[in-house]
Order: C-alpha cells, then sequence, then structure tokens
C-alpha cells in the first residue's frame, strides 16, 4: 500500500536545468585535464626510460675508455682527469691502496646500483688490478627531473586555462542556436506566430532539435488555426440552429394561441385544420432536434450496435418503402447479397436520406438507380444515382456540411434543417467507411453518391 505521506505520481520526469554551458564547459575541462595528465606522465615516464638508457650507455663508454687507458699504462692521475668529469664521477684504488676521483665511499652507498658499476683494471705499471668505480651524477639528474615535472606542470595547467577561456567564449557561438529557439519560444509564448527557425542543416544536433521545434510550431498553429475554425462553426451552428428552432416553435405557439381565442362554436373542419398544423409544426420542431441530437452524438463518438446484416436486403427494404412513398419515381436496385457487420438502424438512416433526397430533387418524376457491389478488399458499396438536376462541382463537398441548402433547383425541401448529409457521413465514418458525391458519367446529369462501408468492425465503439 502507498504510504500517506507519498508523493502524489507525477506523469512526467522534470528536465534537468543544469547550465548547459556549464555542463559542457565542465565536462571538457576535466576531459581535457585528464588528457593533459595522462600526457605528462608518460612523457614524465619516457624521460625516465631515455634517462636510464643513457646512463648504461654513458657507463659503458667510460668503462671501455679506462680500460683502454689502463693497457696504454696510463698514469692514475690522467685516467682519472680523462674518466671523471661533469656528468660522471669515478674513484680508482690502486693495490698499494692510493686512491684517485671525486667520487667518496659515502656517496657511494647512497646510490642505487643501477647508477654505478665497478669493474677491475688490468694492463702494465700500477693500474694492474685497479679497481675503479664509476657512476652518474646523481644530483644533477634529480635536478633535470624536478625541472622537467615542474615545467609539466606549469604546461598543463596553462593548458587548461587556455582551453577553458576558449570554450568559455566558443560556447556563446555554439550555443546560438538555443538562444535563438529561446528567443522564439518566449516571442510564441507572447502571441506571436508564424516565424521559424528554418535550420539550414537538419542532419545535424542542433538541426534535428530545430526541425522538430518548427514541426511543434506548425502543429501548434495549425491546431490554434482548427479550434478557432471549429469555434467559429460551432457559434454559426448554434445561431443556425437556433434560427431555424425559432421557425417551428414560433408556428407552434401561433397555432396555439389561435386555438385558444377560437369561438367555442367554430366549425370543427377549421379547429382539425388548426391541430393539424400545430401538429405539423410540432413535428418539425421535433425532427430538428433530432437531428441536433445525432450531430452531438457524433460528435462525441457515436455509439453503434452492430449485427451480420445483409446489406442488400437492407437497401431492398429501404428501396421498397420509397417506392410506396413515391410511386411518380421509377427505383431501379442491382447487385447481390453481401454480408456487413454494421449498425442496421443507422445504415437505414443514411439510406433514408439519400434516397428522400433524391426524390425531392425530381418532384415531377425521374429514376434513381441503386447499386449495392463489393469494393475492395473487405469493403462494400454502395451507388445511388439520380437524373435530377444534380450538384455543381463547387458544392460536391460542402454539402456535407451543417445547415447547408443548395440554392439550385435541387433543394426542394421545405421541413429540412440542411443537416441530413452531415449526419449521413459522421454514421458513415463511425462505421470506418465514408460518404461521398461523385460527378455524373458524361452525357448524364444528376447526382451521385456513393456510401462505403466495411465488412468487418474496424474501430473500437466508445
Amino acid at each position: 500500500m502507498t504510504g500517506e505521506n507519498s508523493p502524489p505520481p507525477t506523469g512526467h520526469q522534470p528536465l534537468a536545468t543544469t547550465s548547459l554551458r556549464r555542463r559542457v564547459l565542465i565536462t571538457a575541462i576535466a576531459v581535457s585535464g585528464v588528457a593533459l595528465i595522462v600526457v605528462a606522465l608518460a612523457v614524465q615516464s619516457l624521460f625516465v626510460v631515455v634517462v636510464a638508457r643513457s646512463e648504461n650507455t654513458v657507463l659503458t663508454d667510460r668503462i671501455q675508455l679506462a680500460r683502454q687507458l689502463a693497457q696504454q699504462n696510463t698514469p692514475p692521475a690522467e685516467l682519472i682527469r680523462r674518466v671523471d668529469n661533469h656528468s660522471v664521477r669515478a674513484r680508482l684504488v690502486l693495490t698499494d691502496g692510493g686512491t684517485y676521483g671525486s667520487l667518496t665511499p659515502a656517496h657511494s652507498r647512497r646510490t642505487a646500483a643501477t647508477h654505478s658499476r665497478t669493474i677491475t683494471l688490468t694492463g702494465p705499471g700500477v693500474l694492474n688490478r685497479g679497481r675503479l668505480t664509476v657512476q652518474v651524477d646523481t644530483p644533477l639528474l634529480e635536478n633535470l627531473r624536478s625541472r622537467l615535472g615542474w615545467v609539466l606542470v606549469g604546461v598543463t595547467a596553462a593548458a587548461i586555462v587556455i582551453i577553458a577561456a576558449a570554450l568559455w567564449f566558443g560556447m556563446r557561438n555554439a550555443l546560438a542556436p538555443l538562444d535563438s529557439m529561446t528567443r522564439l519560444a518566449r516571442d510564441i509564448a507572447r502571441g506571436g506566430r508564424g516565424r521559424r527557425l528554418s535550420p539550414t542543416r537538419a542532419d545535424t544536433e542542433l538541426g534535428r532539435t530545430a526541425a522538430a521545434f518548427d514541426e511543434m510550431l506548425d502543429a501548434l498553429e495549425g491546431a490554434e488555426a482548427r479550434a478557432r475554425n471549429s469555434e467559429q462553426r460551432m457559434r454559426a451552428f448554434l445561431g443556425d440552429a437556433a434560427h431555424e428552432l425559432r421557425t417551428p416553435i414560433a408556428g407552434i405557439q401561433a397555432m396555439a394561441e389561435a386555438v385558444l381565442h377560437q369561438p367555442a362554436d367554430l366549425d370543427t373542419d377549421e379547429r382539425d385544420r388548426m391541430y393539424a398544423l400545430l401538429v405539423r409544426e410540432a413535428q418539425r420542431a421535433g425532427r430538428l432536434v433530432e437531428d441536433l441530437l445525432d450531430m452531438a452524438r457524433i460528435d462525441a463518438g457515436l455509439t453503434l450496435h452492430r449485427d451480420t446484416v445483409d446489406l442488400y436486403e437492407l437497401v431492398r427494404a429501404q428501396t421498397e418503402r420509397m417506392r410506396m412513398l413515391h410511386p411518380e419515381i421509377t427505383f431501379e436496385l442491382t447487385g447481390t447479397a453481401i454480408q456487413a457487420d454494421i449498425d442496421a438502424d443507422r445504415v437505414g438512416q443514411i439510406l433514408v436520406n439519400l434516397l428522400g433526397n433524391a426524390a425531392q430533387a425530381m418532384p415531377g418524376g425521374g429514376e434513381v438507380r441503386i447499386a449495392v457491389e463489393p469494393a475492395a478488399a473487405q469493403t462494400a458499396r454502395v451507388r445511388i444515382t439520380d437524373t435530377g438536376p444534380g450538384i455543381p462541382d463547387a458544392e460536391r463537398e460542402r454539402i456535407f456540411d451543417r445547415l447547408v441548402r443548395l440554392d439550385q433547383g435541387r433543394d426542394r425541401r421545405r421541413q429540412g434543417a440542411g443537416m441530413g448529409l452531415s449526419i449521413a457521413r459522421g454514421i458513415a465514418r463511425a462505421h470506418g467507411g465514408d460518404l461521398i458525391c461523385q460527378p455524373p458519367p458524361p452525357g448524364t446529369s444528376g447526382a451521385v453518391f456513393v456510401l462505403t462501408l466495411p465488412l468487418r468492425q474496424t474501430r473500437s465503439e466508445p
């Protein structure tokens, strides 16, 4: 169980907002410092190796020189003078106890064995069997190592300072695009629109970030534009709906007041006529309210009650109904049985609207052809074609807007509010299909509506 004092869960992880300039600067200095220290240690180690090899070479040269001088019977003082110099100290001990050279026994004991060598000379004269000890001048080498160490420390520190200064000034230019993004974001927050970063390259880190930022701004401004358009459409829709409702309500009110003020001996036929007008206006208002409710359901997510239905039989039933209602019009149905997973009542509502519109467009008679046929994979199509005046090209999409009536002779309705086609398309799209108006075949007139429906459920119902 969660403790009472546990913090509430959050939907996102807070973004770390440490200064990017400081983070990059510290990271670069740390990496550069480590690299420079490693290089300095490598130079120091290389110096030690080189010095060690040089020491061995110098000692070997001095020993070879001493042996040559002993073979030449060189006097001891001359031998020491030539072997003992500023970098190598020597001490010669003869068999008679004579000692020559600047190397003292005490200094020799403090020196590591790798820095000194002792040999026995051979040759004629007093140098025979004399012991010669040669040693590299250790204090001089230590002084060189110390100086080199301090030089490396100074160079490393100076290099880190120079790198830090160069990074500090270079980061201003490097982070300039981020500053531009910040300024643009603040302008957008203050209401500025239309500006973009427009990166010159979109394959870099900053380029990808700038491109994503521009895409976000496009989506934001597009969403704002859609929201404004939707709000304007909603206001217009509410105004038109209120206007449409005002007419039947006013008629109902007028008829009701007229009935109330009629004398008691009013003719029965006249009273029945007034009652019929009252009922007709009430029915008109009821149909408009029902259309408004359907539009609200579609906007909220229409709930469909699907079942496996023979689409051809459903179309045939609605066609027979229209034949009885409009005997002056010829209805011709073709097609084959197609099993579809649909809401039969809602699809019937679409067919009633389309067939009713076709019949109202031909009050003097005409022909309506209905074709039920399979379309693409797992899709059925219902095509309804009439011989009426048709729909202009510019109006074929607008007729699906809400509260739209055509000004041409096709729209002869007096009772509709102009929401039937919008509701029909909403129902079709709720099924996962669509409803469109196509141009008639060449050489013909009239309107062509095509209803497509999936044979299987393609979307989950709310």
